[in-house]
Formats: C-alpha cells, sequence, structure tokens
C-alpha cells in the first residue's frame, strides 16, 4: 500500500503511577529524520522510541512529542533544603541591613531561589517504563500509518488518472506522427514543382527525401519506452511499499522522453500534445514527492 509521508498519530497509555501521551507529527523530507521531545528524566527512551519509528517510516520529518505526568494519586514528596533557605535568608537580609533596602523577605520569595524546594519523586524503573513507554508508541504509530494509508491511497488515484491520461496523449502522438510524414512528402513535392515550373519530378527522389525526414521525426521507440514507463508506474503504484524515489526516477525518464518526442516532431498538433505530456507529468512529480 501507498503511505504518505504527511501523518499525525497518538496513543495514551500508563506506566505504573505515570501517565504517558505520545503525538507525532510527520511532513516531507528526502530521508528519514526523527525528532523526539522527551522530558529530561526518560530521555533513556530516546532511541528507542527513533528506533520504532524507523520501522514503519522510510521517509519524512518526522516529530514526536513525549509527555509524562504524575497520577493523582502518585506518591510525590517536597523537602526543604533547610541548610541553604537558612543561608540565602541570610545573605538577604545582609543586602538590606548594607545597601538601606526597604522591605521584608517574604516565604513566597525564598521559595523561588534555586533548589530551596526539592521534588522527589520515586524512582523510574527504567526497564519496566520503557516497554510501557513504547507499547504507547505502538498506538500513537498505528493511527498515524492509519492517517498516511489513506492520503496514500489518494495519491495512488490521482496519479493513475494522471497516467491514463498521459497513455491517451501518447496514442494522438503516435496517430499523427505517420501524418507528419505525409504532410512532409506533399509539401516537398509541392516546392520542387514551385521551383523546378513543371519539370518532370523523379519518383524516387522524392521518396528518399521522404524517407530520411521521416527517420529524422519517427518516435516509435520514444512512444514505445513512454509506455514502458508507464507501465512500470503503475506497477510501483499498485505494489506499494516505500516507492518514492523510485517513481522520482521513472518520472525523469517520462520527461527525458516526452522532450525528445517534442525535439523531433515539428509539427505543431504534436507540440500542443507534447506540451500536455509535460503538464500532466510534472502534476505526478508534484504528487509523488509526497510519497514515502
Amino acid at each position: 500500500m501507498i503511505r504518505s509521508m504527511t501523518g499525525y498519530g497518538s496513543g495514551t497509555g500508563v506506566s505504573g503511577n505515570l501517565e504517558i501521551s505520545i503525538e507525532l507529527r510527520a511532513v516531507n523530507n528526502r530521508y528519514l529524520d526523527v525528532s523526539v521531545r522527551i522530558p529530561r528524566l526518560y530521555l533513556f527512551a530516546e532511541e528507542s522510541l527513533k528506533k520504532r519509528v524507523g520501522q514503519v517510516a522510510a521517509r519524512g520529518k518526522v516529530d514526536v512529542f513525549v509527555n509524562v505526568a504524575s497520577a493523582e494519586d502518585s506518591e510525590v514528596a517536597i523537602t526543604i533544603n533547610e541548610s541553604l533557605a537558612k543561608a540565602y535568608i541570610v545573605a538577604l537580609h545582609t543586602l538590606q541591613d548594607q545597601f538601606g533596602l526597604a522591605g521584608d523577605v517574604t516565604t513566597m520569595q525564598v521559595a523561588k531561589l534555586p533548589e530551596v524546594l526539592q521534588v522527589q519523586r520515586p524512582e523510574t524503573d527504567q526497564e519496566a517504563f520503557a516497554k510501557d513507554l513504547l507499547a504507547v508508541m505502538d498506538k500513537a504509530l498505528q493511527t498515524f500509518n492509519t492517517m498516511r494509508e489513506v492520503e496514500g491511497e489518494k495519491l495512488r488515484q490521482d496519479i493513475t488518472q494522471r497516467l491514463d491520461q498521459i497513455e491517451a496523449l501518447t496514442a494522438k502522438v503516435e496517430a499523427l506522427s505517420p501524418e507528419t510524414v505525409m504532410a512532409y512528402r506533399a509539401k516537398l513535392e509541392q516546392r520542387m514543382n514551385e521551383v523546378l515550373e513543371g519539370t518532370h519530378i523523379e519518383e524516387s527522389r522524392i521518396l528518399t527525401e521522404a524517407a530520411i525526414f521521416a527517420d529524422r521525426v519517427a518516435v516509435d521507440e520514444e512512444i514505445t519506452r513512454l509506455r514502458s514507463h508507464v507501465s512500470q508506474l503503475r506497477d510501483m503504484l499498485q505494489a506499494g511499499g516505500g516507492v518514492g524515489r523510485k517513481l522520482d526516477f521513472l518520472l525523469q525518464e517520462l520527461g527525458r522522453e516526452t522532450n525528445t518526442v517534442g525535439s523531433k516532431c515539428n509539427d505543431l498538433e504534436i507540440g500542443k500534445l507534447v506540451i500536455a505530456l509535460k503538464a500532466e507529468i510534472e502534476k505526478i512529480r508534484e504528487q509523488a514527492q509526497n510519497i514515502e
């Protein structure tokens, strides 16, 4: 199945007395780039989360947001660093006395000073927490992938319709190509008659000139390759998986063959078809940039 590189997913769960929530957001990127934002206390699990993302995503800029909160009934203790608080108070009173500062030293002022109040939480079992965290991550990745698959299916349908249009335009070019040679032969014969003023013109000479022109403007090989590339693109879309880079390569080849057709066929109608072909290829290229 085709997946878009853009997507969103979320999951929640618990680990002991901790509540865990994870969000994932992804946008287009040439390679896989995973960024994890997690509280410092749980940084030991960062690499595990990145590896988990790497198991389901091949490309994209993926941001992972992890929030860990204590449950209401968790045992959280706040202790006072008494010696430090006393030192702060003495220092503050000294400042008041030496510089004649007004005001009282309040409890709130002292409490806001660094490391006066210290929060103590129960020690985290890292192995158990990592296991629970990855379980939540799997939930988030499931919704993440579901969204990417929905978007990917829309991209597949749109590209498939445009491939149908490319095939139709290619068939028109193929039909018009012989007419171009016939028109050239008629124009060549007319001009030679005008120059030679009614003098008999050997049919073999006209046939030779027309054959040279036909060889120069022949696009049979290009049309065959165009159809081959379209067929390969369809197969890739049907097979699914991480085909974004392969699609991009084939689209370059498709554009190259189209340019060759345009340079060979000096015909107004074929020129219009080539422009339409380029437009469809460019639209597919824009869509392919979103595919993993």
